[in-house]
């Protein structure tokens, strides 16, 4: 008779930034790590003494490539930005120019290497990437930069190389973890319109639900903390930005986001509790998005449809806008 030690095959590691070369950036105790061969992907943003991005453990990092599914290779977490969509599409055939274009889950960027430009100075470390459109005649370009003090500045400028009008929608595409201390802050009696919803009913008062308490399955709820919300579900929702600001909240740790609603004219909020697992692998995953954005909802034929809320840039012409990210602690029940 032999006897033996057996124990199962160690997991298999999944790849991290340094696999694929990244840019940190630092100011104060605030870090941001960029990897460019990740469609620009932002792994890592630790503010406050806290890393705030989720980051899937079923998905890895995978460099993105022709053909691949958005699943597969950009759906492992971090923080993305979508142009001209955020879902799938097909343009109405009356675009000038662009009727019956397809556009990609998630749009343009994430699916390939941006151009890198890196800039230290006393002013605080940038890094500007650049994206030139494959099906669309954009150029897209978003500069973060750490300030001395900290604060996460984040500055895009979107262009239209060709010849006729070119409609879009835009967001950020932060992904945070759901937890039962998760908190949401967001200007009180803002105007709320559901985008998408599984395992809940969110219902409307025609077109004027407000935040925070939304009436879903036959009653109110208030959607402040979201784990609390049901046992499971997931809801897109989009908000007017009324106030030109939106927090997340872990216990008195607070990340702020601000910007000019002249620019940036929505907030996105995806919830996603146990309903919806990332990638095709299966898994469950807890996760908010805070998603400032740029028209609604998140594709851009409905955009340009009903909702009425796709934007234009003109030929030759460049819209720009900006975010600024910012982390603080607090008294817990603060303001």
């Amino acid at each position: 008779m032999i006897f033996g030690l057996f124990s199962r095959p160690a997991p298999p590691r999944f790849p991290d930034a340094a696999d694929f070369g990244y840019i940190e950036l630092r100011g104060a105790t605030t870090r941001v790590v960029v990897v460019p061969a990740l469609g620009g992907k932002i792994v890592e943003m630790e503010l406050a003494g806290r890393q705030w991005l989720w980051k899937s453990h079923v998905v890895p990092y995978t460099v993105p490539t022709d053909g691949a599914s958005f699943e597969e290779t950009a759906d492992s977490g971090g923080y993305d930005d979508c142009f001209p969509t955020i879902a799938p599409c097909r343009l109405p055939t009356w675009i000038k120019g662009f009727g019956g274009l397809e556009l990609p889950d998630h749009g343009e960027l994430w699916s390939q290497q941006p151009e890198v430009d890196l800039q230290a100075n006393g002013g605080g470390q940038s890094v500007q990437l650049t994206w030139t459109g494959r099906a669309t005649p954009t150029r897209f370009q978003r500069t973060v930069r750490v300030t001395p003090q900290g604060v996460v500045e984040m500055s895009y400028a979107a262009t239209n190389l060709g010849t006729e009008r070119f409609p879009f929608i835009w967001s950020s595409h932060p992904v945070f973890p759901m937890g039962a201390t998760t908190r949401l802050h967001l200007p009180s009696d803002t105007r709320v319109r559901v985008g998408s919803q599984q395992g809940v009913d969110i219902a409307e008062y025609g077109s004027d639900m407000r935040w925070p308490d939304l009436r879903m399955d036959g009653r109110q709820v208030d959607f402040t903390r979201p784990d609390a919300v049901a046992r499971r579900y997931a809801a897109k929702l989009f908000l007017d930005a009324r106030e030109g600001w939106a927090a997340l909240i872990e216990d008195d740790l607070w990340l702020k986001v601000e910007f000019d609603t002249r620019q940036v004219t929505n907030i996105g909020i995806w919830l996603n509790k146990d309903e919806v697992g990332p990638g095709k692998r299966g898994g469950k995953a807890r996760v908010i998005g805070l998603e400032p954005c740029i028209g609604a909802p998140d594709a851009l034929s409905d955009a340009l449809g009903s909702w009425n809320r796709a934007h234009w840039i003109d030929p030759g012409a460049t819209v720009n806008w900006a975010l600024r990210w910012s982390g603080k602690r607090v008294a817990p029940d603060s303001d």
